[in-house]
């Protein structure tokens, strides 16, 4: 059972001998904390080490981030995915700079209005940088507090991210920060989602779940609709130069990131025909297959060779095109996708 003094004193000394080194710890800076936080959001801990390090070190001021252009964010971002976590920070720290001269707000009220900030995020920030009485509820929270309690709401809803933030809320009337990072500190390390650590948990003669012997069936979270498949054709296409065309996508996802030019199989022959404006044949073997996994979807990459050497010069004067020399690809902010294909176009000049 759940004793509310002796589990919050329990859990904040394991927490202070036992957590891990990690840079955002050895700051009080709002900027930072919030820097990693969204960094976090989807990422391991042990990912996010190197790639906040060279954030911090090319942007450690507000001020320097606002003025930076979206390109060189998202360089700085390539390879941690979810990139409109990016874009969203980078406009909320521009936010900042115009209408609070530089300085993150201390107000959560405030806070949750910048472009990007949820429930969690504004909790996590305030709690750790100002230690403002806000519960964070993550998937770790989630986890440690459905077992402790031997509940099995459906974590999926938000009823039930709204209960247990009602019910975390005594906890974090002190010590709000020290108490949040332990409680998701030891969902990481000990009630971890599948064999979990019982008889080395700091709190475990509070949890209602090891002593029922639920622990295994907790947390409760409906499953999401299957992943959807998308077919993709990727053309590779060169000019009289052995330039590559490549095109800076427009779609919500991987938005301003480059590409070859890629359509989906059932309208591609149509899109690169258009694109060329001729009629263009497809080969019928692919130089490169791929998978590529998004949160929500799939999709299966055929990339094709275009034979012909185009000589035009109608897309260079649209911002969409590009050409690439594969020698400059580094100033470029390609998706993980497109880095494996490039790799491949590499190994195969390389051998030709």
């Amino acid at each position: 059972m759940l004793h509310p003094d002796t589990f919050k004193e329990n859990l904040l000394d394991w927490f202070k001998i036992n957590q891990r080194e990690m840079p955002w710890r050895e700051t009080t800076n709002p900027y930072y904390i919030w820097i990693s936080e969204v960094m976090l959001q989807q990422t391991q801990v042990k990912t996010v080490i190197d790639y906040y390090h060279r954030f911090t070190e090319r942007f450690p001021t507000v001020e320097e981030l606002s003025k930076a252009n979206q390109d060189e964010v998202l360089k700085y971002w390539e390879g941690l995915g979810y990139y409109s976590r990016a874009r969203n920070f980078h406009t909320a720290i521009q936010e900042v700079a115009e209408s609070y001269q530089g300085k993150v707000p201390d107000s959560p009220e405030l806070f949750e209005k910048l472009k990007g900030v949820g429930p969690y995020t504004k909790a996590a920030v305030m709690s750790i940088a100002f230690d403002l009485p806000l519960p964070t509820v993550d998937g770790n929270v989630f986890r440690v507090w459905s077992r402790l309690n031997n509940d099995f709401s459906d974590t999926a809803k938000q009823s039930t991210r709204k209960a247990f933030e009602a019910e975390l809320l005594p906890y974090v009337e002190s010590e709000a920060g020290q108490f949040n990072q332990a409680m998701m500190e030891l969902g990481a390390l000990i009630c971890t989602p599948k064999s979990p650590l019982c008889l080395f948990c700091p709190v475990q003669s509070h949890c209602e779940a090891f002593q029922q012997g639920t622990v295994e069936e907790l947390p409760v979270k409906t499953k999401k609709v299957k992943k959807k498949t998308i077919q993709q054709d990727c053309f590779i296409i060169r000019n009289s130069k052995g330039e590559y065309l490549i095109e800076q996508r427009q779609e919500k996802l991987l938005n301003g990131m480059w590409e070859f030019p890629m359509y989906e199989h059932k309208e591609s022959q149509q899109k690169v025909n258009k694109l060329l404006d001729d009629n263009v044949e497809i080969p019928d073997k692919p130089i490169y297959q791929l998978k590529h996994q998004f949160t929500h979807l799939t999709w299966n990459i055929k990339v094709y060779e275009i034979k012909e050497t185009i000589s035009f010069e109608q897309l260079t004067s649209n911002p969409q095109f590009c050409w690439l020399n594969l020698s400059d690809r580094n100033q470029f902010n390609f998706p993980a996708s497109m880095h494996k294909i490039l790799d491949h176009l590499e190994k195969q000049n390389s051998e030709d």
